[in-house]
């Protein structure tokens, strides 16, 4: 969004009128300008190697690419992007509400954020989604390979068409001593086009996502922390049962960490639409020079929140830095990110009902009861890949739900 677009006290009327003499207010001192590049710098640099790193980690290793990592792949995208091609932009003019980088960048920087947090929170509403289907009805067909990319596809286009009102009517001006970059918005006598947009924009891409992934995980949780069948003790059960509820506290960080960074970002603008007068003192600048660090740095939050409650995500930071001193190459040996080898002993394939796409069985011994295994239709999340057990699977399919 158009940061600080409505201070220094201008109009589109007085854009267009080189007589009117408009001073900038917004001049800080050099060391207020050093203490904020030091914390926007390190968003950009954080987010954009430990997003980078998700990436690799999904990409790189052909076991990790489920169908709901996919999701996860995307929003890292989305995160780095945006850290990337925004953040220090977005301090660059707050610092001194000027422009420096022309009408074409002007439009990209109206438009990219708005279609980089709609993917963003649309991607986790789809993990959330993906996570119900799999728990509360796990006899249904999962999403393929292709139809989650389809998916993918269709977020963007959505997140392009909502934000394409600021490309579109983004502009530039020149004022007596700087230039701005603003939206003109158009002016209409029955409805305000702007604050209308605005307030949309809050519902879309905070408020009902939020809803939809605060139903979903409650439905979940409620579902796993009550599923504990009396006298059903076996170690299976139990690491199902607890890989699961670790999938959904994980997923519930990376939700609350999004809600609490984005909303005083839309309590600002939403102010702003209906008190505006509230925004015209100078504080003001240091007000959302705070706010938008606090938003902007939720692009670096979730590779740490992978790494600190997932092992296998762990195991990929851990081999990514490896040559890092602080970081010890035993510790994630016994957590092989590739494909195992083929055992004799595996002889069939099935589809995991609740948490994962394919897992290998084994042979039991001659002799060796079956049916305690065969009950169980979800996958044994937590065994890394070894074998536990005889009653236990030889090979799993590494992801990142797992730990």
């Amino acid at each position: 969004m158009d940061p600080l677009y409505a201070n220094g006290n201008w109009t589109n009327d007085s854009l267009a009128n080189d007589t009117i003499v408009i001073s900038n207010q917004f001049i800080q001192p050099v060391w207020q300008i050093v203490l904020w590049a030091i914390a926007y710098s390190m968003i950009v640099i954080v987010s954009v190697v430990g997003n980078i790193t998700v990436i690799w980690i999904v990409l790189a290793h052909k076991r990790m690419r489920t169908v709901t990592n996919y999701f996860l792949v995307n929003l890292a995208f989305a995160e780095v992007s945006m850290s990337a091609f925004n953040t220090v932009i977005n301090f660059a003019y707050a610092v001194h509400n000027e422009w420096y980088f022309g009408l074409v960048y002007c439009r990209f920087h109206n438009f990219f954020p708005i279609a980089a947090v709609f993917a963003s929170i649309y991607s986790m509403t789809a993990i959330a989604l993906d996570r119900y289907m799999a728990i509360i009805h796990p006899l249904q067909q999962r999403l393929s390979s292709t139809e989650t990319k389809l998916v993918v596809g269709v977020i963007w286009v959505l997140a392009a068409l909502l934000a394409f009102p600021q490309y579109y009517y983004s502009s530039t001006a020149q004022l007596p001593g700087r230039v701005v970059c603003y939206i003109d918005w158009p002016e209409y006598t029955l409805w305000d086009f702007k604050k209308m947009y605005y307030v949309s924009l809050v519902v879309l891409i905070y408020s009902l996502p939020l809803l939809v992934m605060g139903c979903a995980y409650l439905v979940v949780g409620l579902s796993l922390w009550a599923s504990e069948i009396p006298g059903d003790s076996s170690d299976r059960y139990c690491e199902q049962l607890a890989a699961k509820r670790k999938v959904v506290k994980m997923m519930v960080v990376v939700v609350c960490t999004f809600a609490i960074c984005w909303l005083p970002f839309h309590i600002y603008f939403l102010l702003h639409q209906f008190f505006p007068h509230l925004f015209e003192e100078r504080f003001i600048q240091q007000v959302y020079l705070g706010i938008m660090w606090l938003a902007m740095s939720s692009t670096m939050y979730n590779p740490f929140i992978y790494c600190l409650l997932n092992d296998r995500f762990r195991a990929g930071f851990q081999r990514a830095f490896g040559w890092c001193p602080c970081i010890s190459a035993g510790s994630y040996e016994g957590l092989d990110l590739k494909s195992t080898q083929p055992l004799q002993r595996q002889v069939s394939m099935y589809r995991a009902s609740r948490m994962e796409t394919t897992v290998s069985t084994v042979i039991q011994p001659v002799g060796e009861d079956l049916q305690g295994s065969q009950n169980h239709h979800s996958l044994d999340l937590t065994s890394n890949g070894s074998l536990h057990s005889a009653s236990k699977t030889v090979s799993e399919p590494s992801s990142f739900y797992p730990q």
